[in-house]
């Protein structure tokens, strides 16, 4: 029903008179300065050629133009004031669909890049002008400060020249925020370079956020290396209008929530680099004392034969973010060294608030540890790698049974279609020769049958050769008690015959003696056996000498998730989701196959990956099918029958698509190439209902897309409407992230193609300019 909508919106007047251009004409997305260093201030700009976003080797070549003396200097005015660098951040935040679509000059609800870079070059750009807040929906909560699009684009071109700044100066072991270095990447290298580790621990800190303090010592930081006063007043104005925020211990960085800044994750690499570099020291230093020997003395236990094994005292470690892994192979007292190392360099060096009671040393191999929402283990080899069970061996043998009882079939089949074939042929023929004296076609047969019946004689011969027991069996027959072997015989027949025999003898030795056959034969199953067994003495001394890296899924927590937002009921089995009801097929069943896949994806490196796949394929599969049914009053093996087990849909053409992932791409999935996919948090926490709604159209609110065939979503949050505290461990997963309450039940204006990403995953809240979203009574 068509019901009537008063539109309020939540961007105030002060901050749209600095959205807009400050001329009355249409705002601009593109320049017309040559991709060059901006002038001075008081350089008139003329109109030249239309700017072109750069390339990472275009940016960091500007960016090292000022470089000097072992500094960066005024990288604001020279680089990220330049228009260039500008219209480049905007390309980079352009949201997947309008990656290819020039930024057009045509929207009044933009600004102008010429004038943002000519505020940047006069250190005049106002941050808290660009900032929007928005009031939480119930009294207990806090606001939500966000930055506009014109903010957005400036946080992105600094990100981009910090990008170019530090990113090669990293150590090894920090991941997130980095091209390439996500968190599939650490986890890869957790389970090929850490070998037998015997302790770790997993730095937790209590949840707080970036202070005055912090951020005076992240700029002090930052100004080793980079001489610009008006970059790090940026900064802190940024942290004083809270459109940037840091908080450690919390579960919102990396995740795509819109309450995260896309400065975050570069600063605080920046902020741990120093940190970063010291466990870099202690990781040297323990290879040094604790150097590898000589091979010559020992044996690596397989090769040489020796019972010698040596395994040097390693320090591993890995950060993502603001999660720190410090794994040893050496003792625990070691380990304990490192651990209060770690916590007086951040407690004292930064200034963190480290949970020194979850920061606790646990046994490797007896001892799981969370880490990157997914569980770690040091296991022997076997178990990662197990042997063939009991069963499956049963089962393998049954198949090469089966498998020879339909090759004798074929064979079978085919000895009896040629005998027939080979009769009709014969008969032919007999016939044609008893009706007539002479035999005559029409045309010359003669050599294709001489081929067909030579090609069967071949075949028949090889498979009589194959034979050991059909070859012993004439080899003795033609052999044995034959008179012309005697000397006394052989000396009175003449010679042709003696050395035509000789030869005949020669040939059925050569092809028909069955002892060269029977000892390749046991040959090849003596070395077979001695393979097992040295496989087998191999397998037991790598699970008696070595520890590798096991990565399983929470399956618990994973479980509780999915009993949390309502996929089952209490008895763990598939039930619908009734706030569903009110969307489209089509957008049901994405928004089930953007939490499917996601899940997919994030969890496809772990050991226990089936368990996963069982969940998207029966929990929801089927609670997507039931939320159909219950929308269309219909029963479960009806929707199957119209929607089918892959969930089709058609078009507006009639063409079917597939949204959720099939039960065949389900059952073919496995350990990809590197990424860094995201969390499936933000899609599990929300849900976006379309709206009837008669409002005249709008921009849609993606980045940069120029549609304006919108329609407006509600915002529907999954702690608001199971009215539970994320923070509640009890009644929340742990280590579940949450979108800001702020959002709850605000209104997003999207055109079809960018809500179609949004629902399968392509796209996050961070994509979106939620600072433009509004408020619907």
């Amino acid at each position: 029903m068509l019901v009537s909508l008063c539109i309020r919106r939540i961007i105030t007047s002060n901050s749209n008179s600095h959205r807009f251009s400050l001329s009355h004409s249409y705002p601009k997305f593109h320049s017309t300065l040559a991709l060059q260093l901006p002038p001075s201030p008081t350089h008139a700009y003329e109109p030249q050629k239309p700017i072109q976003p750069l390339t990472n080797t275009q940016l960091k070549t500007l960016v090292l133009n000022h470089y000097s003396h072992g500094n960066f200097t005024d990288l604001i005015k020279n680089v990220v004031a330049s228009p260039s660098v500008l219209f480049t951040a905007c390309y980079s935040l352009a949201a997947p669909r309008t990656q290819n679509v020039p930024v057009r000059p045509g929207s009044s609800d933009r600004f102008s890049i010429e004038s943002m870079s000519q505020e940047l070059l006069e250190n005049r750009f106002d941050v808290g002008a660009c900032c929007v807040t928005l009031t939480p929906s119930t009294k207990k909560g806090s606001p939500l400060v966000l930055p506009n699009l014109k903010l957005k684009v400036l946080v992105e071109a600094i990100r981009m020249v910090l990008e170019a700044v530090y990113d090669e100066r990293f150590v090894t072991f920090c991941y997130g925020g980095r091209v390439g270095m996500g968190s599939h990447t650490a986890i890869r290298y957790l389970k090929n370079s850490v070998e037998n580790p015997t302790w770790w621990f997993a730095v937790r800190f209590k949840p707080h956020k970036f202070e005055h303090a912090h951020v005076e010592k992240l700029c002090s930081f930052i100004e080793r290396k980079v001489k610009d006063g008006v970059l790090l007043d940026l900064i802190r104005r940024l942290f004083e209008c809270k459109a940037l925020v840091i908080e450690l211990g919390g579960n919102f960085l990396g995740r795509g929530f819109p309450q995260e800044c896309g400065l975050c994750s570069i600063l605080m690499n920046i902020y741990f680099d120093g940190f970063d570099k010291e466990i870099q020291e202690i990781r040297l230093r323990e290879n040094r004392e604790n150097c590898e020997l000589n091979p010559k003395l020992i044996g690596s236990g397989s090769g040489s034969g020796s019972d010698v094994f040596y395994k040097p005292v390693k320090v591993y470690a890995v950060r993502y973010l603001d999660e720190i892994l410090v794994a040893t192979s050496g003792s625990k007292m070691l380990a304990m060294e490192l651990r209060s190392g770690v916590v007086r360099s951040l407690e004292l060096g930064l200034s963190l608030r480290v949970d020194k009671v979850n920061t606790a040393i646990h046994s490797a191999a007896s001892e799981k540890i969370e880490f990157l929402g997914m569980e770690l283990q040091a296991v022997p080899p076997s178990v990662l790698h197990p042997p063939m069970s009991e069963k499956a061996i049963r089962a393998r043998k049954k198949y090469l049974r089966q498998k020879e009882v339909r090759a004798l079939e074929l064979k079978n089949a085919r000895e009896r279609n040629r005998r027939k074939l080979g009769l009709k042929i014969f008969n032919h023929v007999y016939k044609k020769m008893k009706r007539s004296d002479a035999f005559k076609f029409d045309f010359s047969i003669e050599n294709e049958v001489r081929e067909i019946f030579k090609s069967w004689a071949d075949e028949v011969v090889q498979q009589f050769l194959g034979n050991i027991d059909e070859c012993q069996e004439w080899h003795r027959s033609l052999t044995a008690g034959d008179f012309l072997s005697l000397r006394h015989i052989r000396n009175q027949l003449p010679s042709e015959l003696v050395d035509a025999y000789d030869k005949f003898q020669e040939q059925v030795d050569k092809h028909l003696n069955p002892v060269k056959a029977r000892k390749a034969i046991e040959e090849e199953e003596r070395r077979a056996k001695e393979e097992e067994e040295q496989k087998y003495a191999k397998g037991t001394v790598e699970d008696l000498t070595r520890l590798c890296m096991k990565v399983d899924a929470p399956v618990v927590l994973i479980r509780k998730a999915v009993k949390l937002v309502g996929f089952t009921n209490h008895m763990g089995r598939p039930r619908p989701i009734e706030f569903l009801v009110a969307l489209e097929d089509t957008d049901i069943i994405k928004w089930y196959a953007g939490i499917a896949r996601r899940w997919l994806d994030f969890f496809c490196c772990c050991h226990n990956f089936k368990m996963v796949k069982t969940i998207v394929t029966y929990h929801l599969r089927f609670s997507c099918i039931l939320t159909l049914a219950e929308k269309h009053e219909s029963t479960k093996r009806e929707a199957i029958k119209h929607f089918s087990k892959d969930l089709k849909v058609y078009d507006m053409n009639g063409n079917d698509e597939v949204h959720f992932p099939t039960e065949r791409e389900v059952k073919m999935m496995g350990d990809r190439n590197l990424s860094d996919p995201k969390p499936v948090d933000g899609a599990l926490s929300l849900a976006i209902v379309r709206l009837a709604s008669d409002e005249p159209p709008t921009h849609c609110i993606a980045h940069f897309c120029d549609k304006t065939t919108t329609v407006f979503y509600r915002v529907h949050l999954l702690q608001s409407s199971l009215n539970v505290n994320p923070l509640d461990k009890e009644k929340w997963v742990q280590g579940m992230g949450a979108i800001h309450e702020s959002l709850n039940q605000k209104c997003l204006p999207l055109c079809t193609d960018h809500v179609y990403d949004l629902y399968m995953g392509r796209i996050t809240l961070q994509d979106v300019d939620c600072s433009s979203c509004v408020d619907m009574d």
